[in-house]
């Protein structure tokens, strides 16, 4: 395979008045800066796998290498295998490291100009306001680059603010 391919995946679940649910995967691209939003019923193994699958497509000929959490679905022995029938090299993050995930600023990203002070009526209703918000911001890869920049180092001084009492 040609070239390396960063991706960074994790789930997001929103909930809907009237207890439905809709788990989304966000996919960041990172030599691209271009990202993908993956709505699912929720977040499991199989959904996982479903979603490597559509990168290993999409990216055919590229080395990829998935920056990911620790989340139970994808600690899967399921999803394990079908990360190495896949091809995909697993880059996984330390545990409560947030601050070096770019999907979780895509979340609040989301949040701010999709769901902040909205009550949607159904999934569907919900499911087409993410994707034109995965639309708009894949209209501006400077924008995606410059809001899901990543740390890849801790500032001790900031650290001491965020854990000083």
């Amino acid at each position: 395979m040609v070239g390396q391919s960063k991706v960074s995946v994790f789930g997001l679940v929103l909930a809907l008045h009237r207890r439905e649910k809709v788990s989304f995967y966000g996919v960041y691209v990172y030599n691209y800066a271009k990202v993908k939003i993956f709505p699912y019923l929720k977040a499991d193994q199989f959904n996982t796998i479903d979603v490597l699958k559509h990168l290993r497509t999409e990216f055919s000929e590229r080395d990829i290498t998935l920056i990911w959490d620790g989340a139970p679905y994808h600690r899967a022995q399921a999803v394990k295998e079908a990360l190495e029938v896949l091809q995909i090299n697993l880059e996984p993050l330390p545990a409560y490291s947030p601050d070096f995930m770019p999907v979780e600023h895509l979340w609040q990203w989301l949040r701010e100009d999709v769901t902040y002070h909205i009550c949607y009526q159904s999934a569907t209703e919900l499911i087409e306001r993410v994707h034109v918000f995965e639309q708009d911001i894949n209209s501006n890869s400077f924008e995606i680059s410059d809001r899901l920049w990543v740390k890849n180092h801790l500032d001790p001084d900031e650290e001491k603010l965020r854990f000083s009492s």
